[in-house]
């Protein structure tokens, strides 16, 4: 079986569209589609099934995927490195989400990027669950940092931890929930107190106002900005409440430049995921730096 297709095969499987496979394999779509027809043929069953989004691989096209993109990766790694090269040479390609992956694991890996002779490069994306589980699936990561499980037997996840969320706002604002006249059966924050969120939607907040209080959260946004360490910066400036990671607020708390709200009994948690290709941690590289994460998130409770 001719090497080429079945790598054509696989970007098109991890891209889900012959448009982004073209695109990631330097083709035209025509010639995408030429060598899979070729592939299935010679293998007498389809591969993939077209849509009007992109396609879908058939059971066969799965079981293909998972038997050879491993095969396949550790011979680009191969290519790239050289049988003889140093591991150092190898460049880790990193994402997650922008305030975990700053705050916590690039921390970490930056030490495994000396000159020891088993140290790598380091390049970090970020994004959502969704694009950074998009971008692996692709090729474009070698590791991946997420709160969302990945389906399927292409990727490979493992627990890495857990994070608390907690309820938290300026010293001034906490006065105001003391003073506030509150039913028996309110949640103990004031309807009118502004919210500080990362998205319209208030994901934080929401998630945070179902698990404790059985309810959601009745005040709009006040202040949206698209990270976590702007939300903080926002709520220590006194612009309104703000669900957020205690690994993110720790020394805000201490300092007293922002108070919890609020502590339940059972704090809301979120976890995260280490997700790789399927039969990549066979990589020196991507293996190293998927221990060494979690030997770090032992240390973070």
């Amino acid at each position: 079986m001719d090497l080429a297709l079945l790598r054509t095969f696989v970007t098109v499987h991890r891209a889900g569209s012959f448009t982004r496979a073209a695109a990631l394999l330097g083709l035209s779509q025509p010639a995408v589609t030429s060598q899979i027809r070729t592939l299935e043929r010679q293998l007498g069953r389809p591969l993939f099934l077209r849509q009007a989004r992109g396609v879908t691989p058939t059971t066969m096209g799965d079981e293909l995927a998972h038997k050879a993109a491993p095969h396949l990766d550790a011979l680009v790694e191969i290519a790239e490195t050289g049988p003889d090269n140093d591991a150092s040479l190898r460049t880790l390609h990193l994402a997650g989400p922008p305030e975990f992956t700053a705050e916590r694991a690039l921390p970490a890996l930056t030490e495994l990027t000396g000159d020891d002779g088993q140290g790598f490069a380091l390049r970090a994306s970020f994004g959502n669950a969704e694009e950074t589980l998009e971008g692996l699936a692709a090729g474009h990561h070698d590791l991946a940092i997420s709160t969302a499980r990945p389906r399927g037997a292409l990727l490979t996840a493992t627990t890495l931890c857990d994070e608390e969320h907690v309820l938290v706002a300026a010293p001034h604002r906490a006065d105001q929930i003391c003073s506030a006249k509150l039913g028996p059966k309110d949640p103990p924050v004031p309807d009118d107190l502004p919210v500080i969120e990362v998205h319209e939607s208030l994901p934080f907040v929401s998630r945070y106002w179902a698990s404790v209080f059985d309810s959601r959260p009745a005040a709009p946004g006040t202040v949206i900005v698209p990270d976590l360490r702007a939300v903080l910066a926002c709520a220590i400036a006194g612009a309104g409440l703000a669900v957020l990671p205690r690994y993110l607020c720790t020394l805000a708390l201490k300092r007293g430049e922002v108070v919890p709200l609020y502590e339940p009994a059972v704090p809301p948690l979120r976890t995260y995921f280490l997700v790789v290709r399927t039969g990549t941690l066979a990589m020196p590289h991507v293996a190293r730096a998927h221990e060494w994460l979690h030997r770090a998130a032992a240390h973070w409770g």
